[in-house]
């Protein structure tokens, strides 16, 4: 059987605040800081301003890790280990993806000032940015990162210590949101590979995933500790919702793709080379003082 946590039942140990109120008020600190930034988005840039659908998919993903973090699923979560997948989907895929539409990197990016803007864009575009959002290792920190837990003592060992199931739940999170911006999100990725090549990698994660779900139902390496029942419960849980969510991934995929412009060689080229003034819509060197010039703090992944 799985350890068992008193404090995760809603009320601290020795009657202290309950134990559900630090993750709530981090979850409307997120929603806080979320809207602050698309007000001041908007006030640095009101024609451009913020899709009210990005919006949306921000305050939902806070909501979905809301039905994972508060009661009833986490002390059901506890309880039993269909639930521990249960909040595993939602913390883990679900939320990461709606999260992910509602691109926080651009939106960063519109309300810094312009010299924090292109520092952070800088990181975005340095080398070990550019390593982390390889589709190799988001999927490694993602699906690998589930054999991990349940082939190997880990599992337990998290269920033993409450730190250790709080940095669970950030793993489970974070590595979520990585793999997602990898296949779809919207948000700049330098190092972001093709479509093709993402649909494959997204191919690799759902055998991953099913491999370790029937892994799991059939009993083989598992290292679980709770009732047959459970993990067998628990594994059909993580193969039919884990599709569900893949599905959705794929989906978000091909409607936040855009084809890149083709280029017609030889077309909108002189002998003269490009003037550093600007360049105008017609392919023509722009006159004035550099109207073809997007400002620095406008630039973004689109809204």
């Amino acid at each position: 059987m799985m350890g068992h946590h008193p404090q995760e039942h809603g009320h601290a140990a020795g009657g202290g605040a309950p134990d559900w109120l630090p993750p709530a008020l981090l979850l409307l600190i997120a929603c806080a800081a979320y809207l602050l930034l698309v007000r001041r988005a908007c006030r640095r840039n009101p024609v451009l301003g913020w899709s009210r659908w990005r919006t949306g998919w921000f305050l939902g993903g806070i909501l979905l890790l809301g039905v994972a973090l508060l009661p009833p699923v986490a002390p059901f979560a506890h309880e039993d280990f269909r639930g521990h997948m249960v909040q595993h989907l939602l913390i883990g895929m679900y939320a990461p993806l709606a999260l992910v539409l509602a691109a926080p990197v651009t939106l960063l990016l519109r309300a810094l000032p312009v010299a924090p803007a292109r520092r952070l864009t800088a990181v975005l575009h340095s080398p070990p940015a550019r390593l982390l959002t390889h589709p190799a290792v988001a999927l490694a920190l993602s699906a690998g990162g589930l054999a991990v837990l349940y082939f190997t003592p880990l599992y337990d060992a998290t269920t033993a210590a409450p730190a250790a199931h709080w940095l669970l739940h950030a793993h489970f999170l974070l590595s979520g949101c990585l793999f997602a911006h990898v296949i779809a999100g919207p948000d700049p990725a330098p190092a972001r590979p093709g479509v093709r090549a993402r649909l494959v990698w997204l191919g690799v994660a759902i055998a991953a995933h099913a491999v370790i779900s029937q892994l799991m139902y059939g009993g083989f390496w598992v290292d679980i500790h709770a009732p047959v029942d459970q993990v067998r419960g628990g594994a059909e849980i993580m193969y039919y919702g884990g599709d569900l969510a893949e599905l959705l991934l794929a989906a978000a995929l091909v409607a936040t793709w855009r084809p890149e412009p083709r280029r017609a060689a030889g077309r909108g080229v002189s002998g003269r080379g490009v003037s550093g003034r600007g360049v105008s819509g017609r392919g023509v060197p722009g006159r004035g003082s550099g109207r073809g010039v997007v400002p620095a703090r406008n630039v973004s992944g689109g809204s």
